[in-house]
């Protein structure tokens, strides 16, 4: 039997690894097909001009490293999108509806992982809000599931409310598959902080372990529901 299609949709190159890079690699040792859509570019624009030399060199290396991570996490496809980093805002949410809206037509997935919609991340919150709008539930639509996944040095450090806080219900396994999305999260050297930064790969590390801990496995991804049909 064929596996299913999973779309995991990702604000910046490296969100996708640290989000559910676990969940990814568990996916694709199931035999489900598992693709990538990065909507922004990763390099920070708000004080870079696009022509800036500098700036395509980053945006260059950037990109061989999502390809370099979607290799190690054995993805069936990647899409690098190219709305400008740190300025979703700036684009009419529309626009980024139809690019998450036709990667949905064309894979008919059954299962969507985006980010939180309350993270710190101006980019992550219209992601979020983005991919729910597109996938919502019109007869005959495939995607069953939604989860929305946590990114370190975002979501844990959105504004204080007890109303919006990430708080899972929902927890991935990837006691076998932590090493993997480590190995996939250092193909980014240009994106991985050193300790004591929560985007450390010591720090992600933790994370994994701590969620593990708190529902009796060795490491695991926690995820807040958004859609959840069986």
């Amino acid at each position: 039997m064929l596996g299913e299609t999973i779309l995991v949709v990702a604000a910046h190159p490296d969100d996708e690894v640290l989000g559910c890079g676990g969940a990814i690699a568990r996916h694709v040792g199931l035999g489900d097909q598992v693709h990538i859509l990065i909507m922004a570019e990763g390099v920070n624009a708000r004080n870079m001009a696009p022509e800036n030399s500098n700036n395509r060199k980053k945006l260059t290396e950037l990109g061989q490293s999502a390809n370099r991570a979607s290799k190690i996490l054995g993805v069936s496809s990647l899409i690098l999108n190219n709305f400008p980093d740190n300025r979703l805002d700036s684009l009419d949410l529309l626009d980024v509806i139809k690019v998450i809206e036709k990667q949905i037509n064309k894979l008919k997935p059954s299962t969507v992982y985006t980010h939180h919609a309350f993270d710190l991340n101006i980019d992550h919150q219209l992601v979020s809000k983005a991919v729910f709008t597109a996938c919502r539930p019109i007869p005959g639509e495939t995607v069953r599931r939604i989860l929305f996944f946590e990114v370190p040095s975002n979501t844990e450090w959105s504004l204080p409310s007890s109303v919006h806080v990430f708080t899972p219900q929902y927890f991935i396994d990837i006691t076998k598959n932590l090493k993997t999305k480590l190995d996939a999260l250092k193909a980014y050297k240009t994106e991985i902080k050193p300790w004591p930064h929560p985007r450390s790969i010591r720090g992600v590390n933790h994370l994994a372990r701590w969620r593990g801990a708190s529902v009796g496995c060795e490491a695991a991804e926690a995820f807040v529901v958004g859609r959840f049909i069986i």
